[in-house]
């Protein structure tokens, strides 16, 4: 199975982040422009939060607040949870699915060095199967 850093070397370690006094509105346009789910909140250089099309519907549409006026930091999500370059794409799908998350924002030495996704840990899933089963039907068709 592969690590967070292959999978990163694979897709590449772009990150986008967002100021925690951006407004809401704002934070959703550049979701939209740049085709992801989520972005990383960031302050004084440091990983705060994460904001998601999820934190957006449930915490601006539902409760009808307006996203021109209301700051990313009153609707995400605090408690980040990250993940490392040397974790396995089982292991983080098992801590996706324990806290269920869709997005890891991934630390070295302190540093936000990159962002992946269940799609991400899908795709790589999929990919590995397909792989086995190649070699398999490879070993079968040659005994």
């Amino acid at each position: 199975m592969k690590t967070v850093k292959q999978l990163l070397d694979g897709k590449g370690y772009q990150v986008w982040t967002t100021d925690p006094d951006r407004s809401v509105l704002d934070a959703i346009k550049l979701m939209a422009e740049k085709g992801v789910g989520a972005l990383v909140v960031v302050e004084d250089g440091r990983v705060v939060g994460i904001v998601t099309e999820r934190d957006y519907a449930r915490k601006v549409i539902l409760e009808g607040r307006s996203s021109r006026e209301t700051p990313v930091r009153e609707i995400m999500t605090t408690r980040v949870i990250c993940t490392h370059l040397t974790n396995t794409a089982e292991e983080c799908m098992a801590v996706m699915t324990d806290k269920r998350v869709r997005h890891l924002p991934v630390m070295e030495d302190g540093q936000l060095v990159g962002i992946i996704s269940i799609g991400d840990l899908v795709k790589s899933i999929i990919d590995h199967q397909q792989f086995m089963i190649e070699q398999l039907e490879s070993y079968i068709t040659m005994g």
